[in-house]
C-alpha cells in the first residue's frame, strides 16, 4: 500500500468508505459485529495478515501446546509485518478468547498496526489502554485452547462475515471495521476523501439550517457553486 493511500484513508470514516464500495457493487466488506475497545484512538490502517481458526479438539490443544514455537497463533504474532493488521477469523465465537493482552503487546511493540477478532479478547481492559487499535466482538476471559484451534496463517478468511483476502487493505475506527480489495485501495482513497470534504460541507450547511433537497445529493447549481466557494475558502 503506497504511504500515500495510508494517510488518506487514516483519515475518512468506514461509513463513507462503505457508501463508495457499495458504488462498486461491494456490499458485504464492513465486518459486522466488532467493536473497538478504544473508540477514542486514530483509525487503523494496514494490510491484512490473517490468522485462521478451527473449531478445538480436545486431545490436539492442551496448554502445552504453547510451548511449541510454531504454533500458529504464536508464529502469527510473531510475523504479522509492521504496519499491518492482524485479523483473526473466530468462526464469531467469543466463548474463548481469541489473543490476550500479553500477545496484543507484542504485536503493539513490534509496530503492528491493529488486531481485529469477531471472537473476543481476554485482559480487554488492559488492551484497551493500549495505543494501538484492537477490535472483537466483546470480552472473553477463557483462553482460546477452550474453543478455538490456530491452524493457518495468511490464507483468506471470513471475519464477521466479511471475505479478508492477505493484503487487503483494513481500516477501522469508531464504529468498526471495513475491508477494501487491495486493488481498489488507492482509487477508494482518493474518493472517500473527496466525499469526506463534500459531507463535512452538507454537514455545516445542515447544522446552519438549510434543507438537504438539492443539497444532498447536490441537484442545484448553487449547491455546487458554494460547495465549490467553501473548498476554496478552506483549502480543502
Amino acid at each position: 500500500m503506497k504511504e500515500s493511500t495510508r494517510a488518506l484513508l487514516a483519515k475518512v470514516s468506514t461509513a463513507t468508505l462503505c457508501t463508495a464500495l457499495f458504488k462498486r457493487g461491494l456490499r458485504n466488506q464492513f465486518i459486522q459485529d466488532v467493536r473497538p475497545l478504544n473508540p477514542n484512538l486514530p483509525n487503523m490502517v494496514g494490510e491484512a495478515f490473517t490468522l485462521r481458526y478451527i473449531p478445538a479438539r480436545e486431545d490436539l490443544n492442551q496448554i502445552s501446546v504453547f510451548q511449541d514455537r510454531n504454533h500458529p497463533q504464536r508464529k502469527a504474532v510473531e510475523e504479522c509485518p509492521p504496519g499491518a493488521v492482524l485479523v483473526i477469523d473466530s468462526r464469531k465465537d467469543a466463548r474463548a478468547a481469541s489473543a490476550g493482552g500479553i500477545l496484543v503487546s507484542r504485536l503493539m511493540v513490534r509496530g503492528v498496526a491493529g488486531v481485529v477478532t469477531d471472537g473476543g479478547f481476554r485482559d480487554a481492559p488492559d488492551i484497551a489502554k493500549l495505543s494501538m487499535p484492537a477490535y472483537h466482538q466483546r470480552p472473553s476471559a477463557p483462553t482460546n485452547l477452550t474453543l478455538h484451534q490456530a491452524l493457518d496463517i495468511n490464507v483468506p478468511i471470513g471475519c464477521g462475515d466479511a471475505p479478508v483476502f492477505p493484503g487487503d487493505v483494513v481500516v477501522g475506527d469508531g464504529e468498526g471495521v471495513i475491508v477494501i480489495p487491495a486493488h481498489l485501495a488507492d482509487e477508494i482513497a482518493l474518493e472517500a476523501t473527496e466525499m469526506t470534504a463534500f459531507e463535512d460541507f452538507v454537514t455545516e450547511q445542515v447544522l446552519g439550517g438549510r434543507s438537504i433537497i438539492g443539497l444532498y445529493p447536490p441537484t442545484d447549481e448553487q449547491s455546487r457553486t458554494d460547495f465549490a466557494s467553501w473548498r476554496a475558502a478552506c483549502g480543502r
